[in-house]
């Protein structure tokens, strides 16, 4: 059984914390930045409005952020040092696309970010945002990477319903350049997508495992107040997965993960002051707990199903 325990935690799936703990010998903590980036599916280029679920970006952000990048992440560091003063950070580009302007654009923002103090680069974008200059971009940054593609599901019936305005094939193109380049890459999928059903979740993970990512962020579908989906949910076109169905549904999805990729978020929580449902998801906690015992109780560990092929 200890082959399967993959942290300090006595965890059975393989945990950013671990990941951390033996590639750098210690913790490792993001400044979440908003560099003023918008998406091809918002402005126009692809679609507007975005996807039916997005709030106007991803974390915690205001509207109109104005702060430089300098200035954001200065006050983040004095964040993460009030409860940790040694701690290793990374800057986590996060809101919305952050590879969707000129590769100059781009250097520029990141190099800030490292003569601030970051010790690693995070940058969260979509495939349909990397191209050719710009992986030669992030190669050359001094300083570890991760690249985080939200793919949310492979099915482009469920993308349309989303307002994705991407295909899994496109995702494809862009996932290839970055792994031929030797970029360490995150995936994000999303439990509880309208629509969708179980098995089409499993296809999701079946499909991503296959392609052997670095990094795998596991989400839950919430409901936002001023979203699309809010209306569809207040009008009954919506239901939100039960806490014992997600439980369910990741660990099936963990058991097709190979066992190498680290999964770097298996749950989320949502703002409080506008999350309409799925209401359970707020008690992040028990959530976590909830996967740990049913694992146990399954005698079951991430890539347990795991078929080493390719797509």
């Amino acid at each position: 059984m200890d082959r399967f325990i993959y942290s300090d935690d006595n965890k059975r799936y393989h945990t950013l914390n671990y990941h951390n703990k033996h590639t750098y010998g210690e913790k490792v903590h993001k400044a979440a930045i908003d560099a003023g980036f918008t998406c091809p599916n918002i402005d126009g280029s692809r679609g507007v409005g975005g996807c039916i679920y997005c709030s106007g970006g991803s974390g915690y952000f205001t509207a109109e952020n104005t702060l430089s990048v300098t200035a954001q992440f200065n006050a983040e560091r004095e964040r993460i040092h009030r409860k940790f003063p040694n701690a290793r950070i990374t800057a986590y580009f996060q809101a919305h696309s952050n590879t969707y302007a000129p590769t100059e654009k781009l250097k520029a923002l990141f190099d800030e970010a490292i003569s601030a103090g970051a010790q690693g680069i995070a940058i969260a974008t979509r495939a349909d945002c990397i191209d050719k200059e710009c992986v030669e971009m992030i190669c050359s940054l001094p300083v570890p990477v991760t690249v985080e593609l939200g793919l949310q599901t492979i099915h482009d019936s469920t993308a349309r319903l989303i307002n994705r305005c991407h295909s899994f094939e496109e995702f494809m193109c862009g996932y290839s350049m970055l792994k031929a380049a030797g970029i360490r890459v995150c995936v994000h999928i999303i439990n509880g997508l309208l629509s969708e059903t179980e098995e089409m979740m499993l296809e999701t993970a079946e499909a991503l495992g296959k392609l052997r990512p670095e990094g795998v962020k596991i989400h839950l579908m919430h409901v936002i107040e001023g979203t699309q989906l809010a209306e569809m949910y207040k009008r009954g076109e919506y239901t939100p997965l039960e806490k014992q169905q997600y439980i369910d549904i990741v660990i099936k999805q963990l058991e097709l993960l190979p066992p190498e990729t680290v999964i770097e978020r298996i749950t989320g929580d949502g703002d409080k002051k506008t999350l309409l449902a799925p209401l359970w998801s707020m008690d992040k906690i028990s959530v976590l707990g909830g996967i740990d015992k049913r694992m146990a109780e399954l005698s079951t560990w991430q890539g347990k199903r795991f078929i080493d092929n390719v797509i």
